[in-house]
């Protein structure tokens, strides 16, 4: 439709209610642009890549490693048993503490240390996912702004996707690609949920908790299941005026300590009070964790604890295959949602939906 001025004013070009024509809009997409097809790694560039310390190409592995799709799947496991020989020569670290207590920024100051002393430090940063949108923010490494430019260090994080121990699905995993490019020390970030580190103290040498001062009863902090695991206790955010509460709750969970039996390293776990705001107490921290790892190498714990769990992720491994060929299974598929309904109608128990189930899977098998 045209306007008013443009079919009464033509003859008046100097009038104050001449429109002039507008120019032309530039498409929304660059016409020139061509999506380029990415290229795929063969598993020998992965393999070149992970050995030569490319950490871009290190990054793609553990990704395609976390990927939950079929086709990923066996060029992954390739890529794992190929490193395996190459793993295995790095400290592994797990860091865990509740939420608040200033866990990347300890792992900052602390990789600084490291890194400092000719390590090379990688950190798997594991991130809670939302049980509503399953997306996670992965800011742990934004946290990390000195770290990250460091080009000692790895920074890699990960969601949890649903898993349990506060770790993310492939941790382990990830672990051996790490090793394999070179990185001699390796600090595991938990998602810190309290009392469920269990399968992060299956794959790590030392277990590290960190807790807070002054932030209430600090009995609260004392969880038996967690403590039990801990090698090392460090109270962190032990800043200027707040050293007296560090110092009381550091005698708390010593005295909490004396009363659990002796670890089957023999070691007695130590209590630091820290701030990695502020530098303190961090240099004691690395070199007692340095005495730990001496000290379980002499007595021959560190050996025996590490084919403890490697047994222990075997089987972890064949349950989690099992468990992924009984959901892909054609029969399964072709009844699972049914059978969910009629549990979801009051029409079948649970037991009884889940014994047909497996009837049909164990009958597929024979077929």
């Amino acid at each position: 439709m045209k306007h008013y001025e443009d079919i009464h004013c033509k003859e008046h070009d100097d009038s104050a209610l001449k429109v002039n024509e507008g120019v032309v809009q530039p498409p929304i997409v660059n016409p020139y642009f061509q999506r380029r097809k990415r290229h795929t790694l063969s598993t020998d560039d992965y393999i070149k890549g992970i050995r030569e310390g490319n950490i871009t190409i290190l990054a793609q592995a553990i990704t395609l490693v976390e990927s939950l799709l079929p086709e990923h799947y066996a060029q992954a496991q390739e890529i794992i048993e190929r490193c395996l020989p190459y793993s295995g020569n790095s400290v592994r670290i797990g860091i865990t503490g509740v939420p608040g207590a200033g866990k990347s920024t300890f792992i900052e100051a602390v990789g600084e240390i490291v890194a400092s002393l000719g390590h090379k430090l990688s950190v798997l940063a594991i991130d809670p996912s939302s049980e509503r949108s399953g997306g996670s923010i992965l800011g742990d490494k934004t946290r990390m702004e000195q770290l990250v430019h460091n080009p000692s260090v790895f920074i890699r994080p990960s969601p949890s996707a649903g898993s349990l121990g506060g770790v993310a699905r492939k941790t382990r995993e990830s672990i051996i690609l790490c090793e394999a490019a070179g990185f001699d020390v390796i600090f595991i970030e938990t998602v810190g949920v309290g009392q469920s580190e269990t399968a992060v103290h299956s794959m790590v040498d030392l277990f590290l908790l960190i807790q807070i001062a002054g932030a209430g009863d600090e009995l609260q902090g004392i969880k038996r299941g967690i403590m039990e695991m801990a090698d090392m206790i460090a109270i962190n955010k032990c800043d200027s005026g707040n050293q007296q509460r560090a110092e009381l709750a550091k005698r708390h969970f010593l005295n909490a300590l004396n009363l659990f039996p002796m670890p089957d390293s023999g070691w007695r776990p130590r209590v630091y009070t820290c701030s990695a705001t502020e530098g303190n107490g961090l240099s004691d921290i690395w070199n007692g964790i340095e005495d730990f790892l001496k000290f379980t190498k002499q007595n021959g714990y560190y050996q025996h604890n590490r084919h403890r769990q490697a047994k222990y992720w075997m089987y972890e491994t064949i349950n989690e295959a099992l468990r992924e060929n009984f959901y892909r299974n054609p029969q399964v598929e072709a009844h699972l949602k049914e059978n969910e309904e009629l549990v979801l109608s009051d029409k079948k128990s649970s037991f009884i939906a889940a014994r047909d189930l497996l009837n049909d899977y164990f009958d597929s098998l024979k077929k």
